[in-house]
């Protein structure tokens, strides 16, 4: 079975490389770049092995998403770790989960915003969103001691989604990011 082994790591290469190459196309050009045309020939394999591993561009951008949700919750979990209180950690991973979404604008739009067919918050949900949704949640958790930690959670990272969006889109104030961030964990950590 050897050799079956080795055309397995070689089909995850493949697939990896695909993957690899959406994203760096998405992040220097945009999606509208990554085409499956544009992928075959930036990886020099034809558009029908690019099949093989992904039935459209909705299932490569959604591969770039998981990816992204377990750099994410990576990120997370790094930034809760140190000590300190929990509203000091609370903003530790505000500033992480904001800092990915403006390091990594391509990926963070098929996290969120390009169509997958992901399912969020639901018993099949991949992994990587788990591990994510995770980290934001204990960091939560730990500075506001609510019942419901769950919905906190889902305010708090819809708050941080907003935040992301109208920054990138120039609808808020410039310079006052770090006062926006204050407001956000201030009403999330109050007794």
């Amino acid at each position: 079975m050897p050799s079956d082994d080795r055309r397995e790591r070689e089909r995850a290469a493949r697939r990896q490389l695909i993957v690899t190459t959406a994203r760096a196309l998405a992040e220097a050009e945009g999606w509208d770049a990554v085409t499956t045309r544009r992928l075959s020939t930036e990886i020099e394999y034809s558009q029908p092995v690019l099949y093989k591993h992904f039935s459209g561009m909705e299932q490569i951008a959604a591969a770039v998403a998981l990816d992204g949700f377990g750099e994410l919750a990576d990120s997370l979990r790094a930034a809760n770790s140190a000590s300190g209180p929990a509203a000091d950690a609370l903003r530790r991973v505000a500033r992480a989960y904001l800092d990915f979404a403006g390091e990594h604008p391509a990926v963070y739009d098929a996290m969120f915003l390009r169509a997958t067919a992901l399912g969020f918050a639901a018993d099949d949900a991949a992994p990587q969103l788990e591990a994510a949704f995770a980290a934001l949640s204990e960091a939560v958790q730990a500075a506001t001691g609510g019942p419901d930690v769950d919905s906190l959670t889902e305010v708090f990272w819809a708050a941080l989604h907003g935040l992301v969006i109208l920054t990138r889109t120039n609808r808020l104030r410039a310079g006052h990011d770090a006062a926006r961030l204050d407001v956000l964990v201030e009403h999330f950590t109050r007794d």
